[in-house]
């Protein structure tokens, strides 16, 4: 799942790096790559998402679960994420 749900993440992002979705994608991205942090996002911020974000949200969720905001691939694509929205500032 990591594959596919962090390669649709970064589409999104990639595509329009300013816009809302992107933004909260990105927030919950910086939020989850935290350790220790409590991991503290508005669960109300889901309702800012529409709902295919919202589904790709529930699965970074579900690779913090499991650990994987530890990884190679995970740091890789939030290291171009985050170029990606500060390439348009």
């Amino acid at each position: 799942m990591s594959n596919k749900v962090l390669e649709d993440v970064l589409e999104i992002i990639k595509a329009a790096p300013h816009s809302g979705q992107s933004l909260l994608l990105f927030a919950l991205m910086k939020t989850l790559d935290i350790q220790k942090g409590g991991h503290m996002y508005l669960l109300g911020k889901l309702k800012e998402m529409e709902p295919a974000t919202r589904q790709l949200a529930y699965g970074l969720m579900e690779l913090m679960c499991d650990n994987q905001t530890l990884s190679e691939e995970w740091q890789v694509t939030l290291q171009k994420v985050e170029s990606a929205i500060r390439s348009n500032s």
